[in-house]
């Protein structure tokens, strides 16, 4: 986990309470500070500011990106609303707003790396089945050996569905798992995202075989 922020009492609060929950944590007070250490900890998740020293938040974001696909959550100030729409339609995770609960971050901390899928996959990041293999590092989905693009919420969503094989979820609990535990958008959404996927990972999307509808509660994955 990387820390990155020019206030050093929002650094060592932060730090303190991801520690206490069991994170290795590093820190970082300016742009080029938050670039060394991402080279140099390869970290699961950065916590970001955007109002940062020598190199700003947002660059810093599009140079962790185009290194790799790290889960990034923006801490932004109330007036930032810009930066926070830029960064959000760049492919942020999530973004919290100052002054922030330690206990809200650490919240959207777990919400992030739940979706993004650290912690769920085996020793080499692989969700497999029979046809299906998803590689959560590399974000990557093979269906019968070939990639498949997917969007990033495409992907969030089917990596969370396979990672619980047999359970069925329901439209809200996919979008508490999968947007964010504050979303108050349309639940057709999930609606939307399975039919795009099934088109993508079945052999006819009419009649699925993976992604399956329970009706009158929601979907569920079947390997």
């Amino acid at each position: 986990m990387l820390v990155v922020d020019d206030e050093p009492m929002v650094r060592e609060v932060l730090a303190r309470y991801l520690a206490k929950e069991g994170f290795a944590v590093d820190t970082a007070e300016d742009g080029e500070q938050a670039l060394t250490a991402f080279r140099e900890g390869d970290p699961d998740l950065v916590l970001l500011d955007l109002m940062l020293p020598r190199i700003d938040g947002l660059e810093v974001f599009r140079l962790i990106r185009a290194a790799r696909p790290t889960a990034v959550i923006m801490l932004t100030a109330r007036g930032e609303e810009t930066d926070r729409v830029v960064g959000l339609e760049l492919g942020a995770d999530d973004y919290v707003t100052k002054p922030f609960s330690p206990r809200e971050v650490i919240a959207r901390v777990r919400a992030v790396l739940r979706r993004t899928g650290v912690g769920d996959q085996d020793a080499n990041g692989l969700v497999q089945f029979e046809r299906i293999t998803i590689d959560s590092r590399r974000r990557e989905l093979l269906v019968e050996g070939e990639t498949v693009r997917l969007t990033r919420k495409e992907f969030d969503l089917l990596h969370f569905l396979a990672s619980h094989p047999g359970t069925t979820f329901t439209r809200s609990q996919l979008l508490e798992e999968v947007w964010d535990f504050a979303w108050d958008g349309d639940s057709a959404t999930v609606t939307v995202h399975i039919r795009r996927l099934r088109e993508k990972i079945e052999v006819d999307p009419s009649d699925p075989s993976h992604l399956v509808t329970v009706w009158g509660v929601g979907y569920r994955f079947e390997p």
